[in-house]
């Protein structure tokens, strides 16, 4: 912990204080969206990973069928046949916000047909390939969208993680520090204030109390014999 170089005022006090709150309630809100973000972050990390499984599987049934369709009706007829299906795919691309953090919505649309090519100069092996490798082309916005939310989810954690080790172990411990500080100087202020004002109060009180009384015999003069006697004239 470092103590900020601060003078010990009560202004200083006050404004130290207000800043720890507002750190102290930074902390809670970034904690909560680092929650909310790892959440999000497991559901779309879990997701994307089946759906990999998935699409690993279609596509090696895929090149497994098309591995067959050259064997069975020749490399050249299977490249000629693949060049009918020139369609194009259209990606639509929007955001949603998780927490601050924009996520793709991708949705794609093909104009898909029902035989692109001949059925006279194919095999069915072809069109078996052709139908998992369509499958695949369309669990491809998913994967990409689960993909980067994923990406740009995690970027954010890291942030979110920073700002709140940050705050928990540099910021908020610094500002505690400062704040016990300067209420330490204060009171040890207020404490030498007091004993001060005591101590003026007790000269104060000294010098207005005088000496204890004591009983001054007057001398007087006799009239008759002009001496001056003291005590009692018989």
């Amino acid at each position: 912990m470092t103590r900020m170089n601060v003078p010990p005022t009560h202004s200083n006090l006050l404004r130290i204080q207000q800043e720890l709150e507002f750190a102290q309630e930074g902390y809670e809100i970034l904690d909560q969206k680092r929650e909310v973000l790892t959440t999000e972050l497991m559901h779309m990390a879990h997701d994307a990973e089946t759906l990999q499984q998935d699409m690993g599987e279609l596509l090696a049934k895929a090149y497994q069928a098309l591995a067959r369709a050259r064997m069975t009706m020749g490399r050249e007829h299977v490249a000629w046949a693949a060049l009918a299906v020139n369609k194009p795919v259209e990606v639509d691309i929007k955001y949603r916000g998780v927490m601050g953090v924009p996520v793709p919505v991708i949705e794609a649309h093909v104009e898909q047909d029902t035989m692109p090519y001949s059925l006279g100069d194919t095999l069915a092996t072809l069109d078996s390939a052709s139908a998992f490798f369509q499958q695949v082309i369309d669990q491809l916005p998913e994967f990409a969208e689960l993909t980067v939310s994923a990406w740009r989810l995690a970027w954010e954690l890291r942030k979110t993680q920073r700002r709140v080790n940050a705050l928990e172990h540099i910021f908020i411990p610094d500002y505690e520090d400062t704040v016990a500080y300067i209420e330490s100087e204060l009171e040890e202020r207020e404490r030498e204030a007091v004993f001060r004002v005591k101590r003026l109060k007790a000269k104060q009180t000294a010098t207005t109390v005088g000496p204890s009384g004591r009983e001054y015999e007057q001398p007087y003069r006799d009239i008759q014999g002009g001496m001056p006697n003291r005590g009692i004239v018989d």
